[in-house]
């Protein structure tokens, strides 16, 4: 790299680094920043105070009533709860549902998964992964009994021990909780899960329920909600891909916005088949037997995210028959965003793992996925396997990376002439110096989009890649040379400062990256031209500096992939120089010049006809 080139890149560096510093936000905008997250976080310490507060009201009204007479008490309780009086107090019992994939602790109060640990699974901390535990999840039906608003999440289910089995490793593990309506009504949540399975089936079962619901009543709300707990040390990245996500019944997906910090809230008025509320790479995911009616779901950001990333809210209207026995089949899928675990449930739901739309999904999950899961039934590390990856990649693109550079090379032979033209020519005659340039390539037989059309047909393998690494959680917690975990950043280096755009840590692939686009490009510009397009030399330089900052954050196993990618097109074109001899090249091109002129095509007539209606003066075949 020359002098001249070495000073741009460095200015290019200052220059993002002032802007990145004049785009800061002002004071006002701080200041309203700082006023809305004060205000959430304001709410949430609010929330905590007044769920403090009617905890201590609880408790001081449990007092008053440890004075009063049973009577007084059982009155008190019908007048509220109707026939559900008798479910409101009980010690809270929990039931374990386990298999060699999944531990879940459900809690006899509100009948609800309490807790879900993945067996398989830790967080960035080495500590066990739990989706969710305690306090952080809500989960019960509302609905109107004897003109009383009901919700089931604060009464008591009583498990039925006939339907308990032992797990085996041939038998499901089972458990049915009821919660008594009277002697012998009934609302009963079954609970059933399989060996080596992340799905849990759950039935909910209404036996004489008919005289206790309203009888105008053709739904019943099912209320959900998860505190979102964080997972993985790259917590930009983890945040960004942690949003609601739906399927709507035989038709597409949707997801909420998983960048907003704003609260976000979206009603569903169609049938869905399944919501998810998904992470990076762990999702909780609640699934219809047939279909949901509708549904209300809500997202709100945490301010503090040490903990927790998001809330989510979901109110599902389920179906419902006034019948003397009814019952609504769903199921709960706990477990990580695999893509082959979650297509073998046939319901879409490996839509959940993020791979680019349209062609760029097609390339990820019939190309990229396929050879993935190949080479890692064989290899063990993989760093390998991306190395592997990268070759069969770089080899099934190479006939059009050989086209390319054949065309490059064509173009730079061509350069003198073209230069010489642009002498001849003025600039202020524009059109006539871009004539007489198309004229040249017309009689050398060269096409001067030759070498970008098929390097544009490589972008969607470029932007497959983009979206493949940081959605794979293969690469989580897997270690290559210096890098810990492959499914985030690199750091080899902590800053006591944080760069704007680019963060308090030194990723090493992302440098190598960096160094080696510039390289590549370097090599490629003796191939321009000085008739091209104006600062494309310096846009070369600043393209990989951008990229340094964006992907700083990034996957490792992404950084590196682009880094090898690079370190092979190097090589390759070392080896294209090899293969092709300019000076043959050169004389082809004058063998195709001194060949007779092609017959005008029809299109091209009709050009030249138009430019001459239009006083236009059409250059004369020579």
């Amino acid at each position: 790299m020359d002098r001249n080139s070495i000073i741009g890149v460095v200015l290019i560096v200052v220059i993002i680094l002032i802007y990145g510093i004049m785009s800061q936000p002002s004071k006002e905008q701080i200041q309203a920043r700082k006023r809305t997250q004060d205000s959430m976080m304001m709410a949430q310490q609010i929330d905590a105070a007044k769920q403090h507060e009617l905890n201590a009201l609880k408790d001081s009204a449990d007092k008053r009533e440890a004075h009063l007479p049973d009577s007084t008490k059982n009155k008190a309780l019908e007048s509220q709860f109707g026939v559900f009086a008798g479910s409101t107090k009980d010690s809270n019992q929990f039931i374990i549902l386990e298999n060699n994939l999944l531990k879940v602790k459900v809690s006899t109060k509100g009948g609800r998964p309490y807790s879900v640990q993945l067996k398989k699974f830790t967080r960035f901390d080495s500590t066990a992964l739990v989706l969710f535990d305690g306090d952080s999840t809500e989960m019960g039906l509302n609905f109107f009994s004897q003109n009383k608003s009901i919700s089931t999440n604060n009464l008591f289910f009583k498990p039925v021990s006939s339907i308990k089995e032992i797990f085996v490793k041939d038998k499901s593990d089972s458990v049915a909780l009821r919660l008594y309506a009277g002697e012998n009504s009934y609302i009963e949540y079954v609970y059933s899960i399989k060996p080596n399975d992340y799905m849990i089936r759950f039935n909910v079962n209404f036996v004489n329920m008919d005289k206790i619901i309203a009888n105008n009543s053709n739904t019943i709300d099912l209320n959900w909600s998860l505190y979102i707990p964080r997972q993985e040390r790259g917590e930009k990245n983890e945040d960004g891909l942690t949003n609601i996500h739906y399927k709507h019944f035989q038709d597409d997906d949707e997801a909420m916005s998983a960048t907003s910090s704003k609260p976000e809230t979206k009603e569903v008025t169609t049938k869905l088949k399944w919501i998810a509320f998904k992470q990076q790479f762990f999702s909780s995911v609640i699934v219809a037997g047939e279909s949901f009616n509708n549904a209300s779901l809500n997202s709100i950001s945490m301010v503090d995210k040490t903990k927790h990333l998001k809330k989510y809210t979901a109110t599902i209207a389920l179906n419902y028959q006034n019948k003397p026995s009814y019952s609504v089949p769903m199921s709960f899928y706990f477990g990580p965003n695999h893509f082959l675990t979650l297509k073998k449930y046939n319901i879409d739901l490996e839509k959940l793992v993020v791979l680019g739309k349209n062609v760029i999904r097609v390339v990820n999950q019939w190309i990229i996925i396929p050879i993935f899961n190949f080479l890692s039934n064989f290899i063990s590390s993989f760093g390998l396997i991306i190395l592997l990856l990268t070759l069969i990649i770089k080899i099934g693109l190479f006939p059009l990376t050989f086209k390319s550079y054949q065309s490059q090379a064509k173009m730079r032979v061509l350069k003198p002439q073209i230069d010489e033209i642009n002498k001849k020519i003025p600039k202020e005659k524009a059109m006539e110096r871009q004539q007489a340039t198309m004229g040249l390539y017309k009689k050398a037989g060269v096409n001067p989009l030759g070498g970008c059309l098929p390097m544009l047909l490589q972008f969607p393998i470029l932007i497959a890649m983009f979206r493949f690494f940081p959605a794979s959680i293969e690469l989580r917690h897997q270690s290559f040379l210096w890098a810990t975990d492959l499914s985030t950043y690199d750091s080899i280096m902590s800053l006591p400062f944080t760069i704007p755009y680019y963060g308090n840590h030194i990723s090493l692939f992302t440098i190598l990256m960096t160094v080696t686009t510039i390289i590549s490009m370097k090599m490629s510009q003796t191939t321009m031209t000085d008739n091209q397009i104006p600062g494309m030399k310096t846009m070369m330089y600043i393209m990989p500096v951008m990229f340094m900052f964006m992907l700083n954050s990034f996957s490792a196993g992404l950084t590196y992939y682009y880094f090898l990618a690079n370190m092979i097109t190097i090589g390759q074109n070392e080896v294209f120089k090899l293969m092709i001899n300019e000076e043959k090249l050169l004389k082809q091109i004058q063998a195709n010049k001194a060949k007779p002129a092609k017959k005008k095509s029809g299109f091209q007539e009709r050009l030249e006809k138009m430019a001459k209606e239009r006083g236009m003066n059409v250059p004369k075949k020579k």
